[in-house]
């Protein structure tokens, strides 16, 4: 992984919101959020987007 894949982007693909979406069951606001503060690091953010659906 390199340096570029860890920064945080300042606008989120959609491609990886719509997937978050998708396989964690949250909202696209919550998605971008995750985004902002965690970057692409899909095991992270879907670890964490899990989490916020278990705390409905």
């Amino acid at each position: 992984m390199t340096d570029e894949q860890d920064r945080t982007p300042s606008v989120p693909d959609n491609s990886v919101v719509r997937r978050l979406v998708k396989e964690a069951h949250i909202t696209e606001e919550q998605a971008r959020e995750l985004i902002a503060f965690l970057g692409y690091d899909w095991p992270s953010l879907i670890r964490e987007a899990r989490f916020l659906t278990r705390k409905r």
